[in-house]
């Protein structure tokens, strides 16, 4: 493995911004970009999809590191043609990224497993990540050891500890569901709330998609908890960015595959998580059947002040660690190892 870069070429291709190449490729993205922005946040949108999300951070953890970053530089690329790059972002970016240096891929949208071998041969893959271990699986017995685990960093300066704020909300229901909506209102949602009621406990619920982050950041100012109803994540963005608020998490984690579309190309027996970070600092994990006798024991602990949330991401997510993990995989791409 060779020493840490001092430069890192990056190719995102996205609705935020565009992989072009020729002479004014980055000042069409540029200004593409400006615009669909400042559209969104004039409709009271969110501005960046999440994997652009994930693209700046992994940025924002390598110039941390201090290393710089060129974003879409063909130029740079081509004239270095042995020198590795990384490649994130959306599945365009594979029709636009056509370049002989070794890549790294991830953050961003993988192809399905059995049609991604001929994306790999074209792009030069020698690396294609995944946001979690559980999720690599998927693409194992097609890929092998190729594919590698690389989490989205979590910027602890920008999601600041709120945990000395005054808090008038008890519990912040992060309701997630994707599948089965209106059975899993009737037998997860509505008795959670309702025993939250019968509790005498506050609460205010965020629906995935129907809220602004504003919103989310008021919320984790004022909340002593979170519960995070969600069937599996491959990361989890919104859980651990609570975590790194100060703001203990209840998790919803029955470890089944539910997306029709994976269970299609998953592994027999393949066990998953809504909480694929997380130890004892963090929270609480339950089961449906259990859901109400572990709250009642998650809560006796939030109110002994027991979890430590933003320790296990300022231990294991931050910026640095970030870097830290991508430079680890990086470093492999020019010696002919995986």
């Amino acid at each position: 493995m060779r020493s840490a870069p001092r430069t890192v070429a990056l190719f995102y291709d996205g609705y935020e911004a565009q992989a072009n190449d020729g002479r004014f490729g980055r000042l069409r993205s540029d200004l593409r970009g400006v615009l669909r922005q400042t559209s969104r946040r004039i409709r009271n949108l969110q501005p960046y999809t999440g994997f652009y999300t994930a693209f700046l951070n992994l940025r924002r953890s390598l110039e941390v590191a201090g290393i710089e970053v060129r974003v879409n530089d063909f130029a740079y690329a081509r004239a270095n043609p042995s020198m590795p790059v990384g490649i994130t972002g959306f599945h365009t970016v594979f029709d636009k990224v056509r370049l002989p240096n070794p890549a790294m891929f991830g953050p961003g949208e993988v192809p399905d497993p059995l049609d991604t071998p001929p994306v790999v041969e074209a792009c030069h893959l020698k690396i294609v990540t995944q946001p979690c271990e559980w999720y690599c699986d998927i693409w194992r017995p097609v890929l092998g050891d190729i594919v590698k685990p690389m989490f989205v960093a979590i910027d602890t300066e920008k999601w600041a500890d709120q945990s000395h704020h005054p808090k008038d909300i008890d519990v912040i229901v992060y309701d997630k569901i994707r599948w089965y909506r209106e059975a899993r209102e009737a037998d997860l949602l509505t008795p959670l709330l309702a025993h939250l009621e019968a509790r005498g406990l506050s609460y205010v619920v965020l629906r995935y998609g129907f809220h602004h982050l504003a919103q989310f950041r008021d919320a984790l100012r004022r909340a002593r908890a979170l519960a995070f109803l969600c069937e599996h994540e491959t990361q989890g963005l919104a859980y651990q960015e609570a975590m790194a608020s100060g703001v203990p998490v209840f998790a919803w984690d029955d470890g089944q595959l539910v997306s029709p579309h994976d269970r299609e190309v998953a592994p027999e027996g393949l066990v998953v998580s809504s909480v694929p970070y997380f130890d004892a600092r963090c929270g609480l994990r339950f089961r449906k059947p259990e859901m109400t006798e572990a709250f009642d024991r998650f809560w006796e602990q939030v109110g002994r002040g027991t979890y430590r949330p933003r320790d296990y991401v300022c231990d294991c997510l931050s910026l640095e660690k970030g870097a830290g993990r991508y430079l680890e995989l990086f470093g492999t791409l020019d010696d002919g190892r995986p």
